[in-house]
């Protein structure tokens, strides 16, 4: 899954332009994510030398991200051709509607679209998939 996690407010408190402290179970979580071979985007309003001190706050506490601003790491940006929507499977942000979950809810809600998306895959693998598409008539 590609899953952007914003910074201030929700991997660290809102200290902005400074760094605020690690929320709590922040940093476990993201690690315990991409050893589940998902893809982090950090997706913030950060930008310039703010950006850079929080991409690097983040590497020295063990997060390394697909991603940063960006939905894949070639994404050129430019405002007059396209909008600045975020294209993400999960959007962890503490200005959620209903605000931020903690960091071990997030983590539980993340398990089940893995194991939702795996019972998925064995209902409908490869096979299943053709064979159903090949047994519709044509519209």
């Amino acid at each position: 899954m590609l899953i952007a996690v914003d910074f201030d407010g929700t991997i660290v408190e809102d200290q902005f332009p400074q760094i605020g402290r690690p929320k709590i179970f922040a940093f476990e979580t993201l690690r315990e994510i991409q050893k589940h071979r998902h893809n982090l985007i950090l997706w913030t309003e950060r930008s310039g030398k703010d950006l850079e001190a929080a991409v690097e706050f983040c590497a020295k506490n063990g997060i390394e991200f697909y991603s940063v601003n960006a939905s894949y790491p070639e994404e050129k940006y430019d405002p007059s051709e396209a909008s600045r929507k975020i294209i993400c499977d999960v959007f962890v942000s503490h200005k959620n509607l209903g605000g931020m979950k903690s960091w071990g809810e997030v983590w539980q809600d993340i398990q089940e679209m893995e194991r939702l998306s795996i019972e998925g895959s064995k209902k409908n693998g490869f096979f299943s998939r053709l064979f159903s598409r090949l047994s519709k008539p044509n519209s």
